[in-house]
């Protein structure tokens, strides 16, 4: 039986080889055969210590060491007696074509959908609508199954969640996903069965669904809030506005309004004449146009504050979705902002955190996918080298993730250049010296980089729907695939007389006992069970005559053509087969 070590996620090569009972020098040189040049003192992570002691072939298996469980990402904030009551955030989330955003067009009165690519929402998107004389913030997240992170990222900004399900549908994999991300927030649920005006609808069998998830009604004797809506005829919109105001008083969404604001960043882009933009969601204290905000390795002096509508903004207070401009490089997706107090302040932190980053995802940290492609690489496998460009820093993430999903053990996408907005001049320069494919998801080529790659017969690709681009990679990888060879059995033959034998020729009568023989086709020859031979049939004759095919229970004579000479022997069994290659796809 193998023996079990429990090591920590995070591990020194010098700990390993201690903990194997391994020379450290050894399982360096293993790392070293596998492309990774390692110290005593560098760190790997536990996935590429597990493929290291596969790749030893030692009779241990690795665990990871349990620890205590960490706090959250994103710890509520105690609040002091000042605290203002302020909108919930709620996030509306589920099956793809369930509905979500047709809901929130209902309740706000635009025309989204129609708008999106293929119906299907491709980033969050975050606003703000007036119920009752009162605040309530929505997020719209991505339907996709390509969108699962953005999805997850949704649930953690939120106190409320709204999982939409179609009610002529019943739940779906989405369904169950969001419901598991909310729960993992700890976020507050309201279940709207939308779609109630369809034929079909069956909203007691989403009921009993939900049920088998442990979300009881209410009407059960449960504690899970059902809304019946539909947003094609905004029945029951109205009900679901209050069943999230009455959550919200029941839970006392409470934040901050003095004092600097912090947030997140739920969203960034690059805009023409404007540079780096991003969409935030204030969380504490009151964000105003001039101040220094800090978000992850960068910074901005704000020097337009919009509400996601496009009207300007002097201040923003908790809940509010903005859109941020003055950022000197785009911030990452789900960075956490913060106002500091003035620029030298702000470069300050922005550059601590770089220095932090490249030291938590540096060099000195090998991550198990990263060996992965390695040690594929140096075992020949077919890589397929891709540029990507995204209008936002979620899609790209979400697209590139999608991508990386589809590698096999003889097939592997590298993207070698990643990045927000449009198609430049250099992503042509660094396709043509990679021999890559560049794929532009919601941006646009300008004429003059067009050009660029007609001259260069660089292939770029644009799409503004996930799934076909993730589609087209995919069969562009399934050209990659070595075809597979298939052989379909045709008939024997069993020796009866040899008229000729030569070195390349030989010429034989039997009787045919299976199937039919037929030309032309290959064939083994075999004698007692094995084979001895693997030969090419040349010719069939049934008396005098040549024919194609010969059917079982005949007698013919038969030709093959053999490449060393073969000692036939009356008995002997020559079965026949074709082999023909077969493209494969992922």
């Amino acid at each position: 039986m193998a023996r079990t070590i429990e090591i920590e996620d995070m591990i020194t090569v010098s700990t390993l080889a201690e903990k194997l009972s391994l020379p450290v020098t050894r399982l360096i040189g293993e790392l070293f055969k596998n492309g990774v040049m390692a110290t005593v003192n560098e760190r790997i992570d536990f996935d590429t210590a597990q493929i290291i002691v596969e790749e030893l072939g030692l009779d241990v298996q690795l665990a990871k060491k349990v620890q205590e469980a960490a706090l959250p990402v994103r710890e509520k904030k105690p609040h002091t007696d000042a605290a203002s009551s302020r909108p919930p955030v709620v996030a509306v989330m589920g099956h793809v074509d369930h509905g979500k955003t047709s809901l929130l067009d209902a309740i706000r009165g635009a025309q989204v959908a129609k708008g999106e690519a293929g119906g299907i929402t491709q980033h969050i998107s975050a606003y703000q609508i007036i119920h009752n004389d009162r605040a309530i913030t929505f997020l719209d997240t991505p339907g996709h199954e390509a969108f699962a992170a953005i999805r997850e990222h949704g649930a953690h900004l939120t106190d409320i969640a709204i999982i939409v399900v179609a009610a002529d549908d019943g739940l779906k994999p989405q369904t169950l996903e969001a419901i598991r991300f909310a729960r993992k927030a700890g976020v507050k649920m309201i279940v709207a069965i939308n779609k109630i005006d369809k034929e079909g609808a069956d909203p007691n069998r989403i009921k009993q669904q939900l049920s088998e998830q442990n979300m009881l009604v209410e009407e059960w004797g449960g504690d899970t809030v059902i809304v019946e809506v539909s947003a094609k005829t905004k029945q029951g919109v109205d009900n679901l506005l209050d069943m999230i105001l009455l959550v919200a008083d029941v839970e006392d969404f409470r934040a901050e309004t003095d004092g600097p604001a912090t947030g997140l960043i739920i969203e960034a882009h690059v805009e023409q004449g404007r540079g780096p933009i991003a969409n935030a969601l204030v969380e504490e204290g009151t964000l105003k146009q001039g101040d220094f905000v800090v978000a992850g390795t960068t910074y901005a002096k704000i020097r337009t504050l919009e509400s996601t509508d496009g009207r300007p903004l002097k201040t923003a207070g908790p809940s509010s979705p903005v859109i941020i401009a003055g950022f000197k490089a785009l911030p990452e997706f789900g960075d956490e902002f913060v106002v500091v107090g003035d620029e030298k302040a702000a470069r300050s932190q922005a550059e601590r955190m770089a220095i932090q980053k490249r030291g938590q995802g540096g060099s000195d940290t090998m991550t198990g996918s990263e060996l992965i492609r390695i040690i594929n690489r140096n075992n020949k496998v077919q890589e397929m080298n891709i540029i990507v460009r995204a209008d936002v820093q979620g899609s790209l993430t979400s697209v590139i993730d999608s991508l990386k999903a589809l590698d096999t053990d003889e097939v592997a996408v590298r993207v070698v250049s990643a990045g927000v907005g449009a198609i430049t001049d250099n992503d042509i320069h660094t396709a043509s010296s990679a021999g890559a494919i560049i794929y532009g998801f919601n941006v646009l080529a300008p004429t003059p980089v067009k050009r660029l790659a007609a001259r260069d017969k660089i292939d770029i690709r644009l799409y503004s729907i996930i799934y076909e681009l993730i589609d087209d990679v995919k069969e562009n990888l399934s050209h990659l695939l070595a075809p597979e060879v298939v052989e379909t059995d045709m008939g024997r033959l069993v020796v009866r007389a040899i008229f000729k034998t030569t070195k390349s020729e030989v010429i034989c009568g039997g009787e045919v006992t299976k199937g039919k023989l037929v030309t032309p086709a290959l064939a083994r020859i075999m004698r007692d069970g094995e084979q001895i031979a693997t030969v090419e049939v040349t010719n069939l004759k049934r008396g005098p005559q040549d024919v194609k095919e010969v059917l079982e229970g005949e007698m013919c004579g038969l030709s093959f053509h053999t490449e060393a000479r073969v000692d036939l022997q009356e008995g002997d069994h020559i079965e026949l087969f074709t082999r023909q290659t077969v493209t494969r796809s992922l």
